[in-house]
């Protein structure tokens, strides 16, 4: 049974978005099930999710830089933040620490909360500006080489 359930209320309607924080939400989930596993099943999933969320993180100022978003330096602090305080984590695991269960709570109520508040008030900017770059889906257009540059796959991956 899983940990989180993505709600439709938590959608940005930014679907490369909304896709990226169902992702985290099935990491979250992954990490659940891995606990009392042995040590590097959860090292390798504390890993990916640490690395797909700073991935995410970038992706997403990009959008908000690109789309003239004016509070988008206070968003990146935010960000910045919270990965500090993960990466912290990480490095409690890496010396030893069991630190999933703790991980794992901080990831679920940060997240939604996240999307909720913060997410949801550059939407509008973002939304915008995508309507008009999301319609030149060629290999070389702005969607394609943002999803290769962030995530190392095209858009249709």
């Amino acid at each position: 049974m899983a940990y989180l359930t993505w709600r439709n209320d938590l959608n940005t309607g930014i679907e490369v978005i909304d896709t990226q924080h169902r992702r985290i939400v099935e990491m979250i989930n992954q990490l659940h099930e891995t606990q009392g596993q042995d040590r590097a099943a959860v090292g390798v999933v504390i890993e990916a999710l640490v690395e797909y969320t700073v991935s995410h993180f970038a992706f997403e100022e990009s959008l908000m830089e690109d789309a003239g978003y004016q509070f988008s330096r206070a968003h990146k602090r935010i960000h910045d933040l919270f990965i500090k305080r993960v990466s912290d984590y990480r490095a409690r695991y890496v010396a030893g620490e069991d630190v999933a269960g703790e991980l794992q709570d901080l990831l679920s109520r940060w997240l939604f909360s996240h999307i909720k508040e913060e997410d949801a008030s550059y939407v509008g900017a973002v939304r915008a500006q995508m309507q008009s770059l999301a319609s030149d889906r060629s290999a070389g257009g702005w969607l394609s080489r943002s999803m290769k540059r962030f995530f190392g796959k095209s858009e249709a991956a």
